[in-house]
């Protein structure tokens, strides 16, 4: 169904988006130094299974679009794109920006799950990247694409989750590397708008 090379990029490009500083990461990190290993790696689950619906509504979007019409889904490349290129505006623009990793609230280890599994699913700007990211590695040849997205999402979830519980287990570890080396966000930050750029100018060619 997906081909070898595809896949594989497909697993490099979402292990690089997963580990740049974000607000889900930042708060996972916080937690677990906060409130101890345990939090964090709660609070990575929580925010981890969140992508669950996220994925489910992107299989059944796109398919949708790809079903509509060739017209609808000419706009939903070019949507995705403009959507694709702003982040990588943003990350470059932003990229000497110190991290913020204060937290005033501590929140105990047996919420921290909900709050990880809300803040995930009632963020817009995760759904709308599931849907412009997801697609990119869908082999429209092979048929079944709400088959391939949902195994496409179920493999970005894992990562997701073994890469935030490890920072959430050891996030001292990590929040000082973060703090004291300002030049490492920078560096990711700059991977960042890159692989944007790259998955806008893709999308942008993508054939139904």
């Amino acid at each position: 169904m997906f081909d070898p090379a595809t896949f594989m990029l497909f697993i490099g490009t979402a292990i690089i988006l997963i580990i740049i500083p974000g607000p889900d990461l930042i708060f996972t990190i916080t937690q677990g130094m906060t409130n101890g290993r345990k939090a964090g790696v709660v609070t990575a689950m929580g925010l981890s299974l969140g992508n669950v619906v996220h994925t489910l509504a992107a299989a059944l979007g796109l398919t949708l679009i790809i079903k509509t019409s060739v017209i609808v889904f000419t706009i939903f490349k070019t949507a995705g794109t403009i959507y694709l290129l702003f982040l990588a505006y943003k990350a470059f623009k932003h990229r000497k920006e110190p991290i913020n990793l204060n937290d005033s609230n501590n929140h105990p280890s047996k919420g921290l799950f909900l709050r990880g599994l809300l803040m995930n699913i009632l963020n817009p700007k995760v759904a709308i990247f599931f849907l412009t990211f997801l697609p990119q590695f869908v082999n429209y040849q092979a048929g079944n694409i709400p088959l391939q997205m949902c195994l496409l999402g179920l493999v970005f979830i894992i990562l997701t989750a073994v890469i935030f519980s490890l920072l959430g287990y050891f996030a001292g570890f990590f929040r000082e590397r973060l703090v004291q080396k300002p030049r490492l966000n920078e560096y990711m930050n700059i991977t960042a708008a890159v692989i944007f750029l790259g998955l806008g100018l893709k999308l942008i060619t993508t054939q139904m």
